[in-house]
């Protein structure tokens, strides 16, 4: 598959870019890739990194491409598709938009059902993204490999075996990096307030997300298990865990990460309609 691949991105932004960058030259030549987005900025940045080969919009090179990636917004998705049913033949379709279902897409596609759904994340954007993914009823096992391979360049990925689940990937995994950048402000925010500088305050908090994150990703113990290696009874731990039960923070966190899952299928909701 190597230097084989032919991808064609419908839009080229931030999330686009961070897969075309793990593709190009390493699972296909950046040649390969057929990037459409009426951004001629973004165009000529992407042409210039990548050497893919760009367009200001939808034109006969999806025709022969193996896979076309849908990496618009969500309200962006039903007008973007009208563009490439004319195009479209065998082709898998991977969408990277929250909310908008299989089921729409298909319908608008005039019931092609190669449509591989996938929700990465912003840690993408480094190498170091999640995704989860849930396969169509035509996605063949060939082309289920070629799809993770593809999201497998920005990170890891996790298949799931129906597609309602995938807004619980939203709410978890695709927003969640907006959940530890606010626990991170909090922090630089307390260090401050205890009479530490906005620049040590960061510092502190950034490392120490960072190893602890490392930790629990190579430790095969339970998440729990490190929580209560480093909380002594009646300890400083001890003290802010109480503080934050106490508060509710736990359920807080619970009952927003639910929050962001009933809006993701508000969105199909909403944008799934005719």
């Amino acid at each position: 598959m190597k230097k084989q691949l032919n991808i064609s991105f419908i839009g080229g932004g931030n999330m686009a870019a961070a897969l075309i960058g793990g593709l190009a030259g390493k699972v296909t030549d950046g040649g390969n890739i057929h990037v459409i987005d009426p951004n001629l900025e973004a165009l000529q940045g992407l042409t210039q990194r990548f050497g893919v080969t760009p367009a200001s919009e939808i034109d006969a090179m999806v025709s022969v491409s193996d896979v076309i990636v849908l990496a618009v917004k969500p309200q962006q998705m039903k007008q973007v598709i009208g563009q490439l049913r004319p195009y479209l033949t065998t082709q898998m379709v991977l969408s990277i938009a929250a909310g908008i279902r299989a089921a729409d897409m298909s319908r608008w596609l005039g019931g092609h059902d190669v449509i591989v759904r996938c929700m990465p994340n912003t840690p993408a954007l480094i190498g170091k993204g999640i995704t989860g993914m849930v396969a169509g009823a035509g996605v063949s096992p060939q082309q289920r490999e070629t799809a993770d391979l593809i999201m497998q360049a920005v990170g890891a990925t996790v298949w799931l075996d129906d597609e309602t689940k995938i807004d619980a990937v939203t709410a978890v995994s695709g927003s969640g990096p907006a959940y530890v950048f606010y626990f991170i402000e909090a922090m630089q925010q307390a260090a401050q307030e205890l009479g530490l500088t906005a620049e040590q305050g960061i510092e502190l908090a950034k490392a120490t997300f960072t190893g602890a994150a490392q930790l629990a990703a190579q430790s095969a113990e339970p998440v729990a298990l490190l929580r209560e290696r480093v909380t002594s009874k009646g300890g400083t731990t001890y003290a802010a865990l109480t503080s934050m039960e106490n508060a509710g923070v736990r359920q807080a966190i619970v009952n927003a990460i639910k929050a962001a899952a009933a809006r993701g299928q508000e969105l199909g909701d909403e944008f799934g309609r005719d």
